[in-house]
């Protein structure tokens, strides 16, 4: 499918990614901006100055990343905000004081500053930084602003953790490596002699006065494994580490657990289970490390959709102890600690903090209300305390402390307050059954002023993964801003079809050699259900989606005539082309169970070409020129074969390399494509 590994966390959480889980979250998570909207014919009972505009809506702030001090009394985080000169989005650090609610912003340097990561000590802050040129990490003594470059690394720090004594930072940073072949002539390439990309691991001290730049060592070199995720023992002198074997086709597949000892640099493979293995994090004794597995048995072979475990192992490897065999969705361990090992998983639309009893097994879920989406958390040094993102169906997300034995959650931003006096509309997660039986949730928006006498135009706009989730909250849902569509006068539907994340082992499998058609059912099964309600208009029912949302769309376009209009995002419509120069290229086929030559048939009746001499559908298409996902090529396929089918269809696309639109300008041009395509074709406007 569109991914080449499952996230690495759930999501909303925006901890440091390596480069190949920025990969696939690019494929599995749409997000990205929008664009400058004139929405026309608003309600006569709605003032205009509620009505957001896509400049208004892709200008909203937002609060992530909190780290608590060890000591508990003060929240790093950061503020995103959208720098239109710069034509990017702009992190910055800011600091709240928790007894009174005091807050200021401590980085305001050119560039953006991100991931702020308290020393065990709680004296100073490290963060990651572009001020002064590639990605460095710089060190800062809160509540002093003045900030010091610890790090010149020439290809920047992707990740860094301190050490538990606070005197020394691990850092990982991409290493690229001449081709096998040797160099090639410019005038043309060699399929196959490309270069290498790797992950070495390094340490740099952080002394308390630095007058000079420091020399960091190198642990890991990056040559035999591209290290990823890796944490430091409780004592400081060993740090595990996941990596994979970066020149194998399907390097997710090779992911393990090792643990360097820095006294003498040995390396030891402590987990070497079939299928990848992930998120180390050790036990307060030092004696023992939990992570994440996706194998039971030997048997089994594919890992894509596959929801994980929670195992853990001796320090020094052997035998491994799977503990959640009962838990039915994907676990990330964040720590450990004397009350047990703490991790986050989805639950449906929701997602949550759980504690897990090594000894007994026992989970239990720690964060409350259910109906909430919890994310991104940091612990205070005796874990009596967690700071985390907190959003629900009518809260837009803060910053959130509380208590981890009476979980009872204190605000500690006010970000929602840019919200009022805007028309936003209300969320909340139907059920349905699908053509099969298959029970499908989605979430539904309604307009602020809805009207149940009214017939409603409908839009499904249709998430990307398949991995993927959607969640009954109040955000950005970029490229396609839901809100915008509401404010106009539509209603949202966003269904989580089978295969979506949150769902538990058997759903993400239901998958499995059954795309296209089913996906299709559980989507049209729940516009009926709306229709049968009286609020939808059933002639005016559009449809849009991103990277598998996209697939879909096309997949709809060409099978049914149940819609008004479409549009395609990044989207498959050739399965062939998809696993020969697409993502594919790269991953097995978890879904198909075989490869085109192996299996035509199965790659024939899942591609929307297929069936697009049946279509009717006025379509628009998006692409990257240079997407290493989806290829612009099929949706240059599917826009000659709807023209030869006489459908209305229109083409855009964006220059330069990537899955997802790049720079504030271009995101923006994408949402006003699509609503100026909806808005003519289902407002005939």
């Amino acid at each position: 499918m569109l991914s080449s590994r499952p996230g690495r966390s759930v999501k909303g959480q925006t901890m440091k990614m390596s480069k190949t889980q920025r990969a696939v979250l690019s494929i599995l998570i749409i997000a990205a901006s929008t664009a400058r909207m004139s929405h026309a014919s608003p309600r006569s009972d709605r003032p205009a100055s509620s009505i957001p505009t896509i400049d208004q809506w892709m200008s909203l702030k937002g609060a992530d990343s909190p780290r608590i001090a060890p000591d508990g009394r003060s929240v790093a985080y950061t503020i995103r905000s959208a720098d239109w000169e710069a034509d990017a989005f702009d992190d910055e650090i800011w600091i709240v004081q928790i007894a009174t609610g005091e807050k200021y912003q401590l980085t305001d340097a050119k560039g953006s500053s991100w991931n702020p990561s308290w020393s065990p000590d709680g004296k100073r802050l490290a963060f990651l930084s572009t001020r002064d040129g590639g990605t460095q990490i710089y060190l800062v003594s809160p509540p002093s602003r003045e900030a010091v470059q610890l790090t010149q690394v020439n290809n920047g720090v992707d990740d860094f953790k301190w050490s538990p004594d606070s005197q020394r930072i691990a850092f990982t940073t991409t290493e690229v490596f001449a081709r096998p072949g040797g160099a090639e002539p410019a005038e043309y390439h060699v399929v196959g002699n490309d270069q290498a990309s790797s992950t070495s691991l390094w340490s740099i001290a952080t002394p308390g006065e630095i007058t000079r730049k420091a020399s960091p060592e190198q642990l890991i070199d990056g040559v035999s494994f591209a290290v990823d995720d890796f944490s430091w023992s409780p004592d400081s002198r060993r740090i595990a580490f996941s990596a994979n074997q970066y020149r194998d086709p399907y390097p997710f597949w090779t992911y393990n657990i090792y643990v360097l000892k820095l006294s003498d640099r040995s390396v030891n493979k402590i987990v070497d289970r079939k299928g990848p293995d992930l998120f180390p994090v050790w036990s307060p004794d030092g004696s023992e490390i939990a992570y994440r597995t996706y194998t039971l048995t030997d048997k089994d072979e594919y890992y894509t959709y596959s929801s994980g475990y929670l195992a853990v192992v001796s320090a020094d490897g052997g035998t491994s102890r799977v503990l959640t065999e009962q838990f039915d969705e994907n676990p990330t361990p964040l720590a450990w600690s004397a009350e047990g090992i703490y991790f986050a998983a989805r639950q449906k639309t929701y997602q949550h903090l759980f504690r897990l009893n090594p000894r007994t097994r026992a989970i239990e879920r720690v964060s409350q209300p259910s109906s909430s989406v919890f994310a991104s958390f940091s612990f205070t040094r005796d874990f009596k305390q967690a700071a985390f993102t907190g959003q629900d169906a009518k809260n837009y997300q803060e910053i959130c402390i509380s208590d981890l034995k009476s979980f009872a959650l204190k605000r500690l931003t006010s970000m929602g307050d840019q919200l009022k006096g805007l028309a936003v509309g209300t969320r909340e997660v139907i059920e349905w059954k699908s053509t099969d039986g298959t029970p499908i949730e989605g979430v539904l928006i309604r307009p602020a002023d809805f009207d149940p006498a009214r017939k409603y135009p409908l839009l499904v706009i249709i998430h990307g993964g398949p991995l993927d989730q959607d969640q009954a909250t109040i955000t950005r849902d970029l490229p396609y801003a839901a809100d915008l569509f509401v404010a106009k006068g539509a209603i949202v539907l966003r269904p989580n079809y089978r295969g979506s994340a949150g769902y538990g082992r058997k759903f993400r499998a239901l998958l499995v050699r059954n795309l296209g058609i089913p996906e299709y059912e559980d989507i049209i099964s729940g516009v009926d259900h709306l229709i049968a309600q009286g609020i939808v208009d059933p002639t005016r029912v559009g449809a849009m989606g991103w990277s598998h949302g996209g697939y879909i769309s096309a997949f709809m376009a060409t099978y049914s005539r149940r819609f008004k209009a479409i549009s395609v995002g990044a989207g498959v419509s050739d399965w062939r082309i998809f696993y020969t120069i697409g993502a594919g290229s790269s991953v097995k086929p978890d879904y198909a169970r075989a490869t085109p030559w192996e299996d035509p048939d199965y790659y024939r009746v899942t591609s929307p070409l297929t069936y697009v001499k049946q279509a009717k559908t006025p379509t628009l298409i998006q692409h990257r020129e240079f997407d290493g996902t989806a290829p612009a090529v099929g949706g240059f396929e599917l826009y000659r074969a709807l023209k030869d089918q006489g459908v209305p269809v229109k083409m855009i696309v964006y220059k330069g390399a990537g899955h997802l639109p790049s720079g504030l300008n271009q995101f923006r041009d994408v949402a006003t494509q699509n609503f100026e395509w909806f808005k003519k074709w289902l407002w005939d406007e």
